[in-house]
């Protein structure tokens, strides 16, 4: 069985060439992860968009209708700061679809891999931080009040705090939310996560990995979750544009495949989003982005 990954030709529209976020390296991703021999295009599972009635079960349905006809307010367009277009708004609700569909290929083989997702800055009826809607919030409602699973542990390693998520899902006991984040970081604003786990600027590759590890030997036992929803930012390296941290390519192929293998190691399904990651090399940010799904590919190429 081949490592199950998730993309749509959505992903990457039409988008200002020299606007900070930057929306072509999915496709980017894409390329690497064929050219590199991982997979082919032909093999890539296709999403359909996530329907409305889904993501309001994260999101406020005014919200939703708001952000989809273009009728966001001056204030929620500024917190966002991506400019609106139809293929923007298609391409959103799409990666939410790539989300869901990775998470029942999760569950369904053990692992599986989007090529997008972690949208974590997105809350109940604004969005935030080029986020607009939760696929991680989303994924947890709909497969909690779904009856598939009891228990979902979101892992965020994203060098942001998941403001969002945390808040989105701060009254469900049931979708735990941890978030590994540098403390010196945007948001300004915290939220509440059920573990918050701050890091200092300018950490590197082995105190961090330690951290990881740390925290997975205890929070797993713990919780026992069903399935763990796994946010692997790559804005944790050290040459990204909007992180503080110092860690290198064998650095964050150490903590995914880590994290992988523990969750593998202890039959709990695990689901791979991408996160952030912010550079003007985006050959590079796409080969960094790619080191999760190699990664996956080998602890799933171990594990059977």
């Amino acid at each position: 069985m081949p490592l199950p990954l998730i993309y749509h030709d959505d992903y990457s529209p039409e988008f200002p060439p020299d606007h900070r976020f930057p929306m072509d390296k999915f496709r980017l991703l894409r390329d690497h992860l064929v050219d590199s021999g991982l997979t082919t295009d032909e093999a890539l599972l296709r999403p359909q968009v996530c329907p409305n009635d889904i993501l309001a079960l994260a999101h406020d349905r005014g919200y939703i209708e708001r952000y989809m006809n273009g009728e966001l307010s001056r204030e929620d367009q500024r917190r966002l700061g991506l400019p609106w277009s139809e293929a923007l708004a298609r391409r959103t609700v799409r990666a939410v679809g790539g989300s869901l569909l990775a998470a029942e290929q999760a569950l369904q083989h053990g692992i599986a891999c989007h090529l997008a997702g972690g949208t974590h800055h997105a809350h109940y009826d604004h969005p935030a931080g080029f986020c607009i809607f939760n696929d991680l919030a989303v994924i947890s409602q709909y497969l909690l009040q779904a009856g598939r699973v009891q228990r979902v542990l979101i892992f965020d390693c994203d060098v942001h705090q998941g403001d969002g998520t945390a808040r989105i899902l701060h009254d469900t006991p049931e979708a735990v939310t941890v978030s590994l984040h540098c403390e010196q970081n945007f948001p300004a604003r915290k939220a509440h996560s059920d573990w918050d786990i701050p890091l200092p600027r300018g950490m590197n590759d082995q105190a961090y990995l330690k951290v990881v590890e740390d925290a997975l030997n205890y929070l797993l036992p713990l919780y026992q979750p069903d399935l763990v929803l796994y946010d692997a930012g790559v804005d944790v390296h050290q040459d990204d544009a909007l992180g503080y941290l110092q860690l290198t390519d064998a650095g964050l192929a150490a903590r995914d495949e880590h994290v992988l293998r523990q969750c593998l190691g202890r039959d709990i399904p695990v689901v791979g989003v991408i996160g952030g990651g912010y550079s003007k090399d985006r050959l590079a940010l796409a080969r960094r982005h790619g080191i999760l799904h190699h990664s996956a590919a080998r602890v799933m190429g171990c594990s059977q």
